[in-house]
């Protein structure tokens, strides 16, 4: 099982990452990565595939223990490192369910306790 970062997600609905159908279970998202990809799109028909192509993908609940946890994250790090609030939010998904998270964008996530694919 992983969690799937929002550059992961684009590049699937995009076609530069396969994931077939049999496996689209063993990738998950949360709510923040489906809405930050929802909004990229670039009209009614784009939004129309996106929603159909991350529609298999299992959802991660966001409960307030990861809300703490993100909390906790950026006051630890967005001074510091630049931590986004939707990063902080990611992040804590992965370690409340103890999940990696495949993502290209390592230098967001370095510096957290989280395995990194």
């Amino acid at each position: 099982m992983v969690c799937l970062d929002t550059c992961i997600v684009i590049d699937y609905i995009n076609g530069k990452i396969e994931i077939t159908d049999n496996k689209k279970s063993s990738f998950y998202m949360n709510t923040i990565v489906e809405n930050e990809v929802i909004v990229g799109a670039k009209n009614k028909r784009d939004l129309a595939t996106t929603n159909k192509k991350i529609s298999d993908f299992p959802m991660l609940d966001i409960d307030q223990d990861i809300m703490d946890l993100s909390t906790k994250l950026l006051n630890r790090y967005a001074l510091s490192h630049g931590m986004s609030i939707y990063d902080a939010i990611i992040a804590a998904t992965c370690m409340i369910y103890d999940l990696p998270l495949w993502t290209h964008n390592k230098k967001d996530f370095r510096f957290i306790d989280i395995e990194l694919l």
